[in-house]
């Protein structure tokens, strides 16, 4: 995929500033250099004291929820995330399977084999469960009212992460091959069935999302079927083989100052909890 012109990017200075949660992932590392590189200071989240020292610099973020909750008070952070009902929404052209959003206390009642999973953050482990049961109960993240989405268990033959601003697929990865780690360029199908959800349904997401989408394999059924898997958070997503310089494009926009929001993405600024 081509690389942005200049002027699609934010403007480089050394008062803008990328900063990371202290787990140093393969993506942390890939964004802080792809950051030094057009004349971003990097920093790396070790304390309070850190949060103190770069008060009222335009501050943008990579790294978990919980110390983004932290910090975007402090920091005049706007970190924007898909609605939680987004996927449930979706026309089934799209996504292949019923999808429903509901509470972690209506999904200790099923009866029957389910995939659960939280809307955005890993609160409680991704999976399909043999019923309602064998979901957690309690845990410092989780309880009752803890939104989940459940859905119809499918088996998705690859899942590619595709990065998105303002409608245009930047750049992606395949991530996975039938659920087994397996990172390489996204294909042109990937990539024409983003383009054609995101035709369907753009307005529906923030200007900067990281999409991921696949075919569903049926043994019943050669045909190739694409469909969503799932809407993530940019600033808390892994890029695998996607271009770390186009990634940054898209986490800037995700995860920055508040003064500099869109007035189309208010809405989809993710809430503290």
């Amino acid at each position: 995929m081509t690389r942005p012109a200049a002027a699609a990017r934010t403007a480089p200075g050394t008062d803008r500033v990328l900063l990371t949660s202290a787990q140093r992932t393969s993506t942390t590392l890939l964004l802080a250099e792809a950051a030094a590189r057009r004349g971003l200071v990097t920093a790396v989240l070790d304390g309070p004291g850190t949060v103190g020292r770069l008060a009222g610099r335009p501050v943008h973020w990579y790294g978990g929820p919980l110390a983004a909750a932290r910090i975007a008070g402090p920091l005049g952070l706007a970190l924007l995330e898909p609605d939680d009902d987004w996927l449930a929404r979706l026309p089934e052209e799209f996504t292949r399977r019923r999808i429903e959003l509901t509470t972690l206390a209506e999904a200790w009642t099923l009866r029957h084999p389910a995939f659960v999973k939280p809307p955005a953050d890993k609160s409680l482990p991704p999976a399909v469960y043999p019923d309602g049961s064998r979901l957690p109960r309690t845990g410092e993240r989780i309880g009752p009212d803890t939104p989940v989405l459940v859905s119809e268990p499918v088996t998705f033959a690859a899942e590619y992460r595709l990065f998105v601003r303002d409608g245009e697929v930047l750049t992606g990865s395949r991530y996975a091959r039938f659920g087994r780690l397996d990172p390489a360029p996204p294909t042109a199908a990937a990539t024409a069935f983003a383009r054609r959800l995101l035709a369907a349904v753009g307005d529906t997401l923030p200007s900067a999302v990281a999409l991921d989408v696949g075919p569903i394999a049926d043994p019943y059924d050669p045909a190739e079927h694409w469909a969503v898997v799932e809407a993530n958070l940019p600033w808390f997503a892994h890029s695998y083989a996607a271009d770390p310089d186009r990634v940054l494009d898209v986490v800037l926009r995700a995860a920055g100052p508040a003064a500099e929001l869109a007035e189309a993405d208010r809405r989809f600024v993710r809430t503290a909890v």
